[in-house]
């Protein structure tokens, strides 16, 4: 297999990844804020932001370095950013009554 092969493959490999995350992630994202919508907790709408944050985090910094042609280290930040705070939102959500 020659390197350029390997790395289509991996290319190939993390796109079908971060789709699959992005799919996972919006399901449940959908399902926090569907339960929320039933019972009125806050505390499921505030699952729902995170991860929703979360998500999104993960979709962008691919999205921000492919398309608009940001420097990849910006992404991550990005990315790092709001997964950081979707993961605070999870665990205010966690926290609250």
């Amino acid at each position: 297999m020659s390197p350029h092969t390997a790395g289509t493959s991996v290319a190939i490999a993390l796109a079908v990844a971060k789709t699959l995350v992005v799919l996972i992630g919006g399901m449940i994202t959908y399902l926090a804020y569907k339960s929320y919508r039933r019972t009125r907790q806050p505390a499921l709408r505030l699952l729902a932001i995170g991860f929703g944050l979360v998500t999104l985090g993960f979709a962008l910094a691919g999205v921000v370095y492919e398309l608009l042609s940001i420097p990849l280290a910006y992404g991550i930040l990005i990315e790092s950013l709001l997964m950081l705070a979707g993961f605070v939102v999870i665990a205010y959500s966690l926290y609250v009554n």
